[in-house]
Parts: C-alpha cells; sequence; structure tokens
C-alpha cells in the first residue's frame, strides 16, 4: 500500500463561515480528520460518512493528546494511505506547531501540504471593531506569542515596545500583568489602549478595553479566560463600537433539536444574529436501492405521500435513471409538511398537505425506513428511498460541547423533536427532567409545546410563525421569564 497524504489545514478562528474554499473541500474528501479544541465542529459536517474524527484538543496546562501522539497518528494514518487531515484553528503557521507536526511525516516519506487559513490575531481584532492597522493610528503590527516553552515570553521587548505600532499577542492571559510590565518598564506609555477579546469571531465573543497599566484588573473584573487575542497600540482608541457583539443575540447557547437530517429549524438567521447554535443529534443517510417494480407502477397510485425533501430527491432521482416519465404520476402529491409541499412546488407539482388525503386502497408512501413505520397510514404500500441514524461521531462532541457552554434555550421543531430529546438526551449528558426544569423551549407546533410542557419544560413558548423565531428568542433573552402562550 502506497503512503496517503497529509494536509495541514487552517480552520480559521471560530466561525466556521471564515473557513477557505480549498480548507473546506479538504475536509468533504479526507478518510480522517484530527482536529484542535479551537476548530468550530460545524466544519466537520462537511465530512463524509465514513470518515474518522479524532479530538486533539488542548487546553493551557491540560492536553488531551501529546504532541508526541499526534504526531505518531498522524504517521500511523499516512502510512496506511489514507487522506488525513490536519486541522488547526487559525492558520496553521502562526503557533500551531505545524512545522514539528510536518517534519515527523516528512521522516517518514509522507507527503504533505499547508492550507492557510484566516488566523485569529487579525479576525477577533476585527469582529471587535478594530483593524489592526489605520493611516492614522498604526502602520505596523507584529504578532507575538505570549506563551513559549519557558512558560513566560523572552524576547526583545525594548523593540516591542519602541518600534511597532500595534502589538498582538496570542494565547496572553495568564502572562497579560508579565506583559504590560515589561512593555511599560522598556518605554511603552502606561496610559497606551489595551483591549482583550476571548473567543474572538464565536457567539461568546467578549471585549473588554483599558490601558497597559489597568487592562490586568479590566479582565479580572470581567472574567476574561482564554482563548483570547490581546491587542496594544494606539490603534484600540479607534473603536467606536463592537459590530459583532451588538448582534441581539449574541451571547445566547441554544440546541436546536432535528428529528432527520434536513434543516427544520431556521438556525442559520439565529447564527447570523449573534446565536451559538448546537444542532443535535446529528444524522446520516444510508443509501438503499428503491424498489423498482413500485416505481414501474407508479401510475396506478391515487395518492403519493412523501414524507421529507431527501426522501422526495431519490425518489425523483431514481425515476430519472429508470427513464420513467413523471408524466405518469396519475395520482395527488401530499406533503408530511409544509417543507416538503415547497420542495414539491419547486419542482412544478401542485401538492397538499398530510391533512387533506383521503382514505384510498391505491397510495404510496414514500419516506426512509424511520419514517414510513412511523407513519400512521399503514394502509398504503411503502417505497423506501433510504435508511437514516443518529451519527454516532458527533455525541461525544455535542457532549463535550456542551459541559462546556451551557445550552440556554432548547428549539423544538416538532413533537418528534420532543421526543427524541426525552430518550436520547442522557447520551449526551442531558438529565431530561432536570434539563427541563432548567431550560426555556421554543416550540414551533402548538403540538410540541404541548409535549414539552408534558415532558416537564416550566417555560414553553409556541412560535406558530417560523418567520419570527429570532424575534421571539429576542424577546425571552430580554425577559428571561415567559409561560406558555400562543
Amino acid at each position: 500500500m502506497g503512503n496517503g497524504k497529509v494536509y495541514f489545514v487552517g480552520a480559521g478562528p471560530g466561525d466556521s463561515g471564515l473557513i477557505t474554499l480549498k480548507g473546506r473541500k479538504l475536509i468533504e474528501a479526507a478518510d480522517v480528520i484530527l482536529y484542535d479544541r479551537l476548530v468550530n465542529s460545524r466544519l466537520l459536517e462537511h465530512a463524509k460518512a465514513s470518515c474518522e474524527f479524532v479530538y486533539c484538543g488542548k487546553l493551557p496546562d491540560r492536553h488531551y493528546m501529546k504532541q508526541s501522539e499526534i504526531n505518531a497518528l498522524l504517521i500511523e494514518k499516512g502510512l496506511k494511505g489514507l487522506k488525513v487531515v490536519r486541522l488547526k484553528g487559525g492558520d496553521p503557521s502562526v503557533f500551531g506547531r505545524v512545522g514539528e507536526e510536518a517534519a515527523a511525516v516528512s521522516e517518514h516519506g509522507i507527503p504533505y501540504e499547508m492550507v492557510p487559513g484566516i488566523t485569529s490575531g487579525i479576525a477577533a481584532p476585527l469582529y471587535a471593531g478594530l483593524p489592526v492597522t489605520h493611516r492614522d493610528f498604526a502602520s505596523s503590527f507584529a504578532v507575538v506569542t505570549a506563551h513559549d516553552k519557558s512558560g513566560k515570553p523572552e524576547m526583545n521587548w525594548e523593540g516591542l515596545a519602541k518600534g511597532v505600532q500595534t502589538l498582538v499577542f496570542y494565547m496572553g492571559i495568564k502572562n497579560l500583568g508579565y506583559i504590560c510590565e515589561q512593555l511599560m518598564k522598556h518605554g511603552k506609555s502606561p496610559l497606551v489602549p489595551a483591549m482583550v477579546i476571548q473567543w474572538g469571531t464565536w457567539g461568546r465573543q467578549r471585549s473588554v478595553k483599558g490601558t497597559l497599566q489597568n487592562i490586568r484588573e479590566k479582565i479580572t473584573e470581567h472574567q476574561i479566560k482564554n482563548p483570547a487575542i490581546i491587542v496594544i497600540g494606539d490603534i484600540v482608541s479607534f473603536r467606536q463600537n463592537s459590530w459583532f457583539e451588538e448582534k441581539p443575540l449574541i451571547g445566547l447557547n441554544m440546541m436546536a433539536v432535528k428529528s432527520c437530517e434536513e434543516e427544520r429549524v431556521p438556525v442559520e438567521t439565529l447564527r447570523e444574529q449573534g446565536a451559538e447554535v448546537v444542532e443535535w443529534p446529528k444524522w446520516k443517510s444510508l443509501e438503499t436501492v428503491p424498489d423498482d417494480t413500485v416505481l414501474e407502477r407508479i401510475a396506478s397510485f391515487d395518492s403519493l405521500l412523501f414524507t421529507s425533501s431527501a426522501s422526495l430527491r431519490r425518489f425523483f432521482s431514481r425515476l430519472a435513471a429508470l427513464k420513467i416519465d413523471v408524466r405518469e404520476m396519475r395520482g395527488r402529491l401530499y406533503a408530511s409538511d409544509l417543507h416538503v409541499k415547497a420542495a414539491l412546488e419547486e419542482r412544478g407539482f401542485s401538492a397538499f398537505l398530510q391533512a387533506e388525503m383521503p382514505v384510498s386502497d391505491s397510495c404510496l408512501l414514500i419516506g426512509s425506513r424511520e419514517a414510513v413505520q412511523n407513519q400512521p397510514h399503514s394502509g398504503c404500500e411503502v417505497l423506501i428511498t433510504h435508511d437514516r441514524m443518529i451519527d454516532s461521531r458527533f455525541t461525544s462532541i455535542i457532549k463535550r460541547e456542551i459541559e462546556e457552554f451551557p445550552v440556554d434555550i432548547v428549539i423544538f421543531a416538532n413533537r418528534t423533536c420532543v421526543e427524541l430529546f426525552v430518550n436520547e438526551a442522557e447520551t449526551i449528558g442531558l438529565h431530561p427532567e432536570k434539563t427541563a426544569a432548567r431550560l426555556q423551549a421554543v416550540c414551533l407546533t402548538e403540538e410540541a409545546g404541548k409535549k414539552a410542557a408534558a415532558a416537564g419544560f416550566q417555560r414553553v413558548h409556541i412560535v406558530n410563525e417560523r418567520d419570527r423565531l429570532p424575534d421571539i428568542i429576542k424577546g425571552i433573552n430580554r425577559t428571561a421569564e415567559f409561560v406558555c402562550q400562543n
């Protein structure tokens, strides 16, 4: 077996939209991905179903996997002929130890490539409303690690204090007092502006401004911790506002419970308004070949009921493969919900909701194996388009994330989502009864609201219009107290 290849890919600073196109393509093609703590796990959703995920997270003074173990694993996977992506937060070449890892695989004859990413030292200040250069304030900047092998950075402090206008320190919270002391000792004014940005570009971003002489006290007061970027220089005084931190849902952690692999909640809209949204569970589809003998009799059915857009796509794809003209479908088309109805209408078909479907001796139920088993139309003939199951690769990932950042609000698209939460939440470390008493529930149907209340949720809000969801959640965030209502 020939050697594989290792790709050292920059994942960007946190916002999953900041990955490069090349980086995303490599994730999609990878056989195995070794990823760090500061990598947004949503990037892993682009990976194929067979891709292996390996967590290599590191915290200050606590490593999940030692560097020597990471190197050994890269070599092992590369020698097996696999396409390996080493996914690193920010840019792999900026304090990312990529040189050490590249040397390790190279010594074993494994080829590699390096793919740049957006580094947090530039992105985090920008998301805090602060460019690192400005023609009126700073024409030079330096990025500096505030944590070297000795624990405290030893460098040309006089050169930094007098020769560079904007200083950007990585990993510096622990040594911030020492950094400020050294800069002032070597000529920097105590009144020079300083800013610390925690979790830059994430929905949990916070920033604090001060000066060299008081920034240490400021971050203690506001409980700012790692990961954080420190910016020192007159450029900090340029910041008029923080466009990102002023988003209405910033700082809110939500969970959108999904009853299938399709999008049911407008999570991107919530994220655009600043919220961190975890989608759980993650689903994956296993392809099956539909029963062609059923499709060949498509003209004989009076009613066709589609349970999901995924099954709809597979149905029409198989019709095309068999060269069956869609005009042979003489029955009415029905959809399990508005989402599926819209997907049918986008294809040019008139469609009706399942509630309007009459009892018929010649109906066809189309969907995944699980979906058709849960449908009440037992008299229908069944066409299974695919199997679907919870993607267990993400279970430990989501559990780790919500342990570190507890969820404030859980969103249920329908009653099935509530049932799923009650039955499966313990797999990600949430006890349903205790969690229900603590969390606020937002439900997108009245049935879901009733089910959530029955499950023990004491604060339930029903949103009948999905487009109003962000506005409703803004109100929840402001009041923090509400009761079940329409």
